[in-house]
């Protein structure tokens, strides 16, 4: 299963990783960050991120980080 970890405080809410997400998996929250901006959320209860890393290429804060799980319990085999 892919993770998609969001840092809320480093995001602006350029909504950036929103637009480029081919599967619309990530959405403005409702909850606003320490900075007063509504920040993006990832939800993926459908198991259908593809982990092609668009979200966390183009944010330009860095809040945004993918974790493979699949990927690393083989790699610690």
């Amino acid at each position: 299963m892919i993770r998609v970890k969001i840092d809320s405080q480093k995001c602006k809410g350029c909504k950036l990783c929103i637009y480029y997400c081919p599967k619309k998996l990530i959405k403005e929250s409702k909850k606003l960050n320490k900075k007063g901006i509504y920040a993006v959320e990832f939800d993926n209860s459908k198991d259908e991120c593809l982990g092609c890393k668009q979200c966390a290429i183009m944010c330009p804060e860095g809040a945004i980080e993918i974790i493979d799980d699949e990927r690393e319990k083989n790699e610690k085999r």
